[in-house]
């Protein structure tokens, strides 16, 4: 007996030290998901909408890439590509137009080299230069509102960056005929349209 009972200590005093072992790895494994969890929080960044703006506002195109719309930054350069041939070309034939209104209107006589003098009287000189100045300053307007739109465009993108789109969203709309119990009312029935929407 005495045999038996060495035995049966033996095996509890081993069962003891195992399910503390196990214990301890499970408590440990706890604490070290606990962790992870809290690193992860404190490690995720909330997108910014404000440094997505200021991204855009510093280099047009760069708060895109901050929301990471990088399709948009093409677009945003091509459309100050255009204004810039827009700008360029109106400011050339602006003064164009300008230098030969001016040797018209003095009567000069120096050789110059404009092929607008004497092909165009100082009147029509004049209206070509009005009209290159107001095609400028429009292009000039127009490069601005653009600015502005990319910069506006960074924002929006910052806001809805972590907006969750659903599969579940819809909206149905079907038609429906509905009895009317009222007796005041001639007719029984009534046309209308049902719409179910689903979130």
């Amino acid at each position: 007996m005495g045999y038996l009972s060495s035995i049966v200590k033996l095996n509890m005093r081993s069962n003891c030290i195992i399910l503390m072992s196990a214990a301890m790895m499970l408590s440990y494994t706890t604490m070290n998901a606990q962790e992870q969890d809290r690193n992860d929080t404190l490690t995720k960044k909330e997108h910014s909408i404000s440094r997505a703006t200021i991204y855009s506002t510093v280099l047009p195109g760069l708060g895109q890439g901050y929301n990471k719309k990088y399709w948009k930054i093409p677009i945003i350069y091509a459309g100050f590509g255009v204004m810039t041939y827009f700008i360029v070309s109106n400011v050339k034939e602006f003064n164009k137009f300008k230098e030969a209104y001016i040797y018209t209107v003095n009567n000069e006589t120096y050789p110059i080299d404009n092929d607008y003098v004497g092909k165009y009287t100082a009147a029509q000189l004049k209206d070509g230069m009005d009209t290159h100045r107001r095609y400028r300053d429009l292009s000039y307007i127009i490069t601005a509102l653009w600015y502005s739109l990319n910069i506006l465009d960074a924002n929006v993108d910052a806001h809805f960056f972590d907006y969750d789109i659903s599969e579940d969203i819809s909206l149905h709309w079907e038609p429906q005929i509905q009895q009317l119990n009222y007796p005041s009312y001639s007719g029984n029935y009534t046309t209308g349209v049902k719409l179910t929407f689903k979130f």
